[in-house]
């Protein structure tokens, strides 16, 4: 199986694993952090619960999309309970995949609308 063989086989992602992969992008982060940043993202439309955040996480860290971090901001600044996950290179590859999936899917749905009020 070659690298694109495996990518295509985890595609399509569902809407709150790419938002999880897009919150990771720029920097590690906690589970509270990612969903802000996911509702962020989003201008409140997807709100992630603490299940389907921690039940993607388990799936994503199974798959290597995402790796818990060791690395901790300054302990007086942050609770030791908190895990911090980052983006691994397979899941950078995979979100960049997704992208460009949507970006097609988007592309063919003006084209075929086109001339209709959206």
């Amino acid at each position: 199986m070659t690298k694109d063989d495996a990518i295509a086989g985890l595609l399509p992602l569902t809407p709150a694993v790419f938002h999880i992969l897009l919150a990771l992008a720029g920097e590690e982060r906690h589970g509270y952090g990612i969903m802000q940043d996911v509702s962020q993202q989003t201008s409140a439309a997807l709100q992630l619960g603490p299940g389907t955040l921690y039940g993607c996480l388990k799936r994503m860290l199974a798959a290597g999309l995402v790796e818990e971090s060791d690395e901790r901001p300054d302990p007086a600044l942050d609770d030791e309970r908190r895990r911090y996950y980052r983006m691994t290179p397979l899941g950078r590859r995979v979100v960049r995949a997704e992208a460009r999936r949507l970006a097609g899917a988007v592309t063919a749905a003006m084209s075929k609308l086109a001339g209709e009020t959206l």
